[in-house]
This record gives C-alpha cells, sequence and structure tokens, in this order.
C-alpha cells in the first residue's frame, strides 16, 4: 500500500510538472499573438456616447416596450385574416383632422409594421442575452426511473435480488472553465441587442424620410394644381378677350385657334396635376396605415429658411449619432467575441458535476431487503479536465479564420466613415444649390408676372399681339412650376441631411441645436 501510495505521489508530481509549464506556455503565447494582431490593424474609435445610451435606454423610455405591447400591431392581430379591397377602396369609419407633417410621422412611426418587426428583433435579441446568461449558470437535471429485469438462478434457491427497481436521480454540472467561451458569447449577445436596437432607429430614420419626402412632393403636387389653375384662368381670360377682338373683326381666327390650343393643353396639364395628388395622397395613406379612400387633410407650405448648421457641425454630429455607423462598430464588437468563442477551443475545458441519486425496491425508495445497506441514496463530486492538445491546426486555425472577419470588419467601419463623410458632404451641397435655385426662380417669378401683365395691357391697346400675351403666360407658368419644384427639392435636401447626420427631425425645423 505505502508503494502504491508513493508511485501514485510521484505520478501526479509528474502531471503537474507537465502541465502546468505547457497552460502557462499556452496563455502567454496565445496573448502575445492577441497583442500583436490588435497592432496590427487598428483604426480610430467611434465617437458614440450621445445616440448610443439613449439608444439602449430605449425599452426604459419606450412604455410598449415595458408593458410587452406593440399597439396597434400584436402577435396575435397578424393572425387575423387581410382587409378585402372594397374595405381598403372605401373610407375607414375613423375621423382624421388635419395632419400636418410632424404628425404624419408621428402617426408613421406608431402604426407602421416596419417598426413592429424591428421591435419584434430588438425582443428576440434581449431574449438571446437572456438565454447566454444562463449558460454561465449551472444546469440541473433531474429524473425519475423504474426497470424490471429477471436473472437466472438455481432451481429452489433464494432470490438474491429484486425484479424491480426504481430510481430518483439528480445532475448538477457547472462549466469551472470553458476558455471564456460563456462569457464572450453573453458579450456578443449583448452586442446583438445593442445593434438590433439600432437598427431599430435606422428604420425609423428611414421611414421618417420616406414620409417627409412624400409629404413635401404632395405639397409640390398641390403648388402644380394652383399654378395650372391659374394657368387656365388667364388663357381662358385671354381667349375671351381674342373672340371678342374676331367677333368685331380686330383679330383673325388664327389667333382665336391659338388661344383654344393653349387652353386645351393647359386643361390637360391641370388634369395630371390632380392626379398626382391623388397619387400622393394614397401614398401617404399607405405609409400612414390608414385606408386608401379616406380624404385626409394633409397640410403644410413650402417656404425657405436658411440652414443653420456648416458642414463641419453636420460632419461632427454625423460621426456621433449616425446609427448605420454604430451598427458597423458593434459589428466589430461582436466579430471580436467570435474570434474569443474561437480561441476557447486552445484553453482546456475544465467542469464540475455533481450527482446524487436515492434507489428502491418500491416507489417509496426505501432500497432493497436484498441489499443490507443502512442509507439508500449515494452522491459523488467529480472535477474533469480536457484539452486538446494536438488536432493539426483545425482549432488554430479557425481562431486565425475568426480574427481575419474581425480585421474585415474593422476595415468595412473605415469604409462606411468615408461613405458617410460622402453623403453628408453631398447633402450641404445640395442644400446650398437649392437656396441659389430658389432665389434665382423668385426674380423670375416676378420678371414673368411683371412680363405677362404688360403683354395683355399691349394686346387690349392693339399694340402687342396674341403671342406675345400666350408666350408670357407660358413664362410665368414656368417660372412659377422652377420655384415650386426649388422650393421643395431645397426641404427634401434639408430632411436628407437630417436623416444622414442622425437627427430624427420630425417636425423639419431648421434649428441649430
Amino acid at each position: 500500500m505505502v508503494l502504491k501510495s508513493l508511485l501514485s505521489t510521484l505520478l501526479y508530481r509528474r502531471l503537474a510538472l507537465i502541465l502546468v509549464p505547457a497552460i502557462a506556455l499556452s496563455l502567454a503565447s496565445f496573448n502575445t499573438a492577441r497583442a500583436a494582431e490588435s497592432k496590427e490593424y487598428s483604426i480610430d474609435p467611434v465617437h458614440e456616447n450621445t445616440i448610443l445610451q439613449d439608444v439602449i435606454d430605449l425599452p426604459k423610455e419606450d412604455p410598449a416596450i415595458q408593458r410587452e405591447e406593440l399597439s396597434p400591431h400584436t402577435v396575435e392581430e397578424w393572425d387575423k385574416p387581410l382587409p378585402s379591397a372594397s374595405a381598403q377602396v372605401g373610407p375607414s369609419n375613423a375621423t382624421q383632422g388635419a395632419i400636418s407633417i410632424g404628425e404624419a410621422v408621428r402617426l408613421a412611426l406608431d402604426n407602421n409594421p416596419q417598426i413592429t418587426s424591428a421591435i419584434h428583433q430588438s425582443r428576440a435579441a434581449k431574449y438571446g442575452k437572456y438565454s447566454r446568461v444562463g449558460a454561465l449558470l449551472p444546469t440541473v437535471t433531474g429524473g425519475y426511473s423504474y426497470s424490471y429485469s429477471e436473472t437466472p438462478r438455481a432451481e429452489g434457491s433464494a432470490p438474491t435480488q429484486a425484479n424491480t427497481r426504481y430510481t430518483l436521480f439528480f445532475n448538477v454540472r457547472q462549466d469551472l472553465f470553458v476558455g471564456f467561451r460563456n462569457i464572450s458569447n453573453l458579450m456578443r449577445a449583448r452586442f446583438s441587442e445593442e445593434q438590433a436596437k439600432l437598427n431599430r432607429y435606422n428604420q425609423e430614420l428611414s421611414l421618417l424620410l420616406s414620409v417627409q419626402e412624400n409629404f413635401l412632393n404632395l405639397l409640390r403636387a398641390r403648388e402644380d394644381v394652383r399654378s395650372a389653375q391659374d394657368s387656365v384662368t388667364r388663357l381662358e381670360s385671354q381667349l375671351k378677350v381674342t373672340r371678342a377682338f374676331y367677333d368685331v373683326g380686330l383679330r383673325p381666327r388664327l389667333d382665336v385657334l391659338q388661344a383654344e390650343v393653349d387652353l386645351a393643353e393647359a386643361e390637360d396639364t391641370l388634369l395630371q396635376a390632380e392626379n398626382s395628388v391623388d397619387t400622393q395622397r394614397a401614398r401617404m395613406n399607405t405609409l400612414l396605415q390608414l385606408n386608401l379612400g379616406d380624404d385626409v387633410d394633409y397640410v403644410g407650405e413650402l417656404k425657405y429658411e436658411p440652414f443653420p448648421l456648416s458642414l463641419e457641425a453636420c460632419l461632427e454630429r454625423a460621426y456621433k449619432n449616425r446609427p448605420d455607423l454604430l451598427i458597423f462598430k458593434k459589428a466589430v464588437d461582436i466579430a471580436r467575441q467570435d474570434s474569443r468563442v474561437a480561441a476557447s477551443t486552445l484553453y482546456p475545458q475544465i467542469t464540475g458535476e455533481f450527482d446524487w441519486s436515492q434507489f428502491g425496491d418500491k416507489p417509496d425508495l426505501q432500497g432493497s431487503p436484498y441489499v443490507n445497506l443502512n442509507r439508500y441514496d449515494q452522491w459523488s463530486l467529480q472535477i474533469g479536465l480536457t484539452w486538446d492538445l494536438f488536432d493539426f491546426g483545425q482549432n488554430f486555425f479557425t481562431w486565425r479564420q475568426t480574427r481575419e472577419a474581425e480585421k474585415g470588419a474593422q476595415a468595412d467601419v473605415a469604409s462606411q466613415y468615408l461613405e458617410a463623410t460622402y453623403d453628408v458632404k453631398s447633402r450641404r451641397l445640395q442644400i446650398d444649390e437649392t437656396a441659389k435655385r430658389i432665389a434665382v426662380a423668385q426674380k423670375r417669378v416676378e420678371q414673368g408676372k411683371e412680363g405677362y401683365r404688360m403683354a395683355v395691357a399691349r394686346y387690349q391697346a392693339q399694340v402687342g399681339t396674341n403671342n406675345d400675351v400666350l408666350d408670357a403666360q407660358s413664362r410665368l407658368t414656368s417660372a412659377e412650376s422652377t420655384l415650386t419644384e426649388a422650393l421643395v427639392d431645397y426641404e427634401i435636401a434639408v430632411a436628407n441631411l437630417y436623416v444622414s447626420i442622425g437627427a430624427k427631425n420630425v417636425d423639419l425645423a431648421l434649428v441649430a441645436q
């Protein structure tokens, strides 16, 4: 016995002398490789303090998420049959008052199913994080079993064991050290949750921009209708004057025909403008989840106000607030955790298990008369270490693969910064361009009105010709259309710039704060 104990002690010591330096050497070489690769490629960190905390705190600020409600689109609601075509074409029972551009954006954010989908994805990521938390804790397994068996024995001999056996057992298993795999998975789930919230914010910005652009296009169509109506009114008046002159023989029949042709063209333009209004209204109703037949009064006006932010201020805000930049940054964090998960296979794996069981010949688990034991339960505690010492580089190269993916994600962040810079720069230049176009178009409208007034006066005084009046009218209509287009393009450019800097400007107010 003494010799056996001595041999066991020597064996354990030799194993310790082999394993401890091997573990230390493996950890040192692995950390050295990580440090070297971290220096190999690096980029400037993203300044994400402005918006990230607000996005992370969305569940605290959003009562719908706190109450696990997604009104008006709940999960059960999507199981209902879709509305009929007649219900969509006809007006709904809900009354809608005057809706401004800000109110339209708020309604869309509250009702649009795209945002509901983003909320579900964010909630799924949150539950995924909770699942990873559970992986850090011990797992408990329990069971109750029954078995029946017969064993051969000599004829006439007494049985030595019962034919039935009942067993109650529990197992507790805990990962003591798995190469930081569980911690890395938890961090990855946390970054995925933050990324899902950023995706939701990004979708909100996209929906906001879509509503604002279509609202402004609706105002453009209305201005086109007003301009076309004014054109029709002017041409009708000119046609009356031309006919009166023709009736008394002062003008030829050709002038009347020209006036009638120009009036017909103006009426055709008016019909097209009115159809454009109906189309834009239907699109707005769709974005706001209203029926196509709802005659909603969308109110607003096209106006020009100088944009208060400089290019430098816009770039600074974009670098801090753009959700797509933060999403790409979170992708780097996720890739880094993936590499750590892959690296966990290079470490030894240590687990602990505790087993307890109790048996009996009867369901009450009180042992067996054939077994002379004072206790009917048993337990064991086991701690095991496993380590893949050599696998032809499979785990190592898998880790290297994830490291390269991480560096690729870092390069994507740098690329996205360049794209964001160009996006903001181009939007800011577009604002400057449209502002200059507005100034030119306003002067052109003033000159067009004065030219038309003078042409009409000359024609009525029998000094000018009918062609002079029609040309002046056409130039005035074209100038009004150009001004409307410039105003709409300016406000659309402003809306695009606010989205490009990551600002949710619901009312499209030009503020410098």
